[in-house]
């Protein structure tokens, strides 16, 4: 395997379903303008509360994009 080069960048998904549902949107939308996307890490959890309830889920993650050679 080749040595890569990855640059790090950071996305904020959200869903008012689950956390999990909120790192699914962020990727979806990324992998619409960004290529070589290999690799993701949870760095932040977050949530909106309302009327003692959860209502939306937030999600930061960093995403491992890997340079072109």
């Amino acid at each position: 395997m080749p040595n890569h080069t990855y640059k790090l960048i950071e996305l904020v998904g959200s869903s008012p379903k689950s956390s999990d549902d909120a790192i699914h949107n962020a990727i979806e939308r990324a992998a619409k303008t960004l290529r070589n996307m290999d690799w993701f890490e949870i760095t932040e959890t977050r949530g909106h509360l309302q009327n003692g309830k959860i209502a939306h889920f937030q999600v930061k993650l960093k995403v491992g994009i890997r340079l072109d050679d």
